[in-house]
């Protein structure tokens, strides 16, 4: 006898979940349902539910047990944002919790809805994304649940970086909890980190829109008074500041525009930051902003006159380029001694001669976040040029700073610190300066012996390296 049931709806709360043809576990079995799954309910029978899944068009029966009736009326809202909030911090349940805090914006009157449920649902759907976006295999352990919220109406967006795919919520929600007037600091600290992601922004952007995005980033930013907030989501927001003003740092240059003061704010949001306050979850957000400063950090510094036995210009090169010209400095008008050019930022005020070697070291940064070393240096009796990278391909983010000569070993020393495939290294190496082979390698400086004699004294006092 088929008995009728006073719900009309079901949220699905387990994953492969069959719809069978008959209510019978030895039936055929329609296609597997999955959390957060919406269904219409006609009718219950011997232990399943017969139901109809206006997404797939097609009706079968399922287990009572898989599914939860729920009711879409105004006394059942306060049961809805109930579940709503167990489910907003229960990882794995992203899906199902979307569906609930649906059905909740559904039951409840529009007059006493609050930010919270959209904060909910934008925190769960940025959740879902990030693992979405951390799994090898992505499309056959996320897909369906990305299915799930997407038609209820939660947008994603997909683009690959640096050889894997990344999932991202487009922060329609979040954009809504900023507009609620009465929404609390926290929800809305939330709201601008989850618009503010530089990894959530497309890698083929191109200059114009980019820095346009990038102003927009500050502007959100500002909107949140740190004063009300806890002290991780107060670091969170002072890191997050600091990638963005060395970001917009990086597009004054390459306009020409003055960007010392957006240099000089993104240093100083970075020294706000108290690492103790992230946590080991949120630690990698400071990480990501230590090296976006630090490549960005001779921005807008003017370069010290040249001592040396030779010189270095910049000039224009092709279009975009700028040509880098080493001079003998007791020859003006002879020709350059040696020319290269490169379409990154060149950092002359970063530019170095050491005497003793002799040899001359010149920061340039190709990439917003990526920062190489020039090192000029005779060898076979004519001068050359080799550049020190942060790694050797795939370029996410780092940089390598000259940090010290030791004339007596002729060692050139220097500092790394590098994202590689989401792992953050850092490393102090001591390299033989006739050919650039590493000799000796250590976490920290103090396990090596001419670090502590002869590590040059700005870089001591200028770099992040040593947080």
């Amino acid at each position: 006898m088929i008995l009728a049931v006073v719900s009309t709806l079901a949220i699905v709360i387990q994953d492969h979940a069959g719809l069978r043809a008959a209510p019978r576990s030895s039936s055929v079995e329609l296609t597997q349902l999955w959390q957060g799954d919406v269904l219409e309910i006609r009718a219950e029978r011997a232990g399943y539910l017969k139901v109809y899944d206006q997404r797939r068009e097609r009706g079968g029966y399922l287990r009572a047990d898989s599914a939860q009736p729920v009711e879409l009326s105004e006394s059942a809202a306060p049961e809805l944002l109930a579940v709503l909030r167990f489910l907003r911090g229960s990882p794995g349940s992203e899906s199902l919790g979307i569906s609930y805090g649906a059905a909740y914006l559904k039951a409840a009157p529009s007059q006493t809805i609050t930010a919270e449920p959209f904060d909910a649902i934008a925190q769960m759907a940025e959740r879902l994304a990030d693992q979405a976006s951390g799994s090898a295999n992505h499309l056959t352990e996320f897909a369906p649940h990305l299915e799930v919220v997407e038609k209820l109406g939660v947008r994603m967006r997909e683009f690959e970086r640096n050889g894997r795919m990344q999932v991202c919520y487009d922060g329609e929600l979040y954009r809504r909890v900023l507009s609620f007037p009465g929404a609390r600091p926290q929800e809305r600290a939330r709201a601008v980190l989850g618009l503010t992601r530089a990894d959530c922004i497309d890698p083929d952007l191109g200059p114009v829109p980019r820095a346009a995005l990038d102003t927009e980033r500050a502007r959100l930013l500002e909107q949140v008074k740190d004063s009300e907030l806890n002290a991780m989501t107060r670091g969170r927001l002072h890191a997050r500041r600091a990638a963005v003003w060395a970001a917009l740092a990086y597009e004054q240059d390459r306009r020409g525009e003055p960007a010392g003061a957006a240099a000089e704010r993104a240093r100083a949001e970075l020294l706000a930051v108290d690492p103790a306050e992230l946590g080991d979850e949120r630690r990698s957000e400071y990480l990501d902003a230590i090296l976006q400063v630090s490549a960005i950090r001779w921005a807008g510094e003017l370069p010290a006159p040249q001592t040396g036995r030779v010189t270095l210009s910049a000039a224009p090169g092709d279009p975009g380029q700028t040509c880098v010209a080493l001079e003998d400095a007791n020859r003006p008008r002879a020709a350059a001694v040696i020319r290269r050019c490169t379409y990154g930022i060149v950092r002359m005020a970063s530019m170095q001669w050491i005497a003793q070697a002799p040899a001359l070291v010149l920061a340039v940064q190709p990439l917003e976040s990526w920062r190489e070393l020039w090192i000029f240096h005779p060898r076979s009796g004519s001068w050359s040029v080799d550049v020190l990278s942060p790694g050797l391909d795939n370029p996410e983010e780092g940089y390598v700073d000259f940090a010290g000569y030791a004339p007596g070993t002729k060692r050139l020393l220097i500092a790394k610190e590098l994202k590689d495939r989401g792992r953050f290294r850092r490393s102090f190496e001591e390299l033989r300066l006739e050919d650039l082979a590493l000799v000796r390698q250590a976490s920290s400086p103090d396990l090596l012996r001419d670090f502590g004699r002869w590590q040059d004294v700005v870089w001591r006092r200028d770099t992040l390296a040593l947080h």
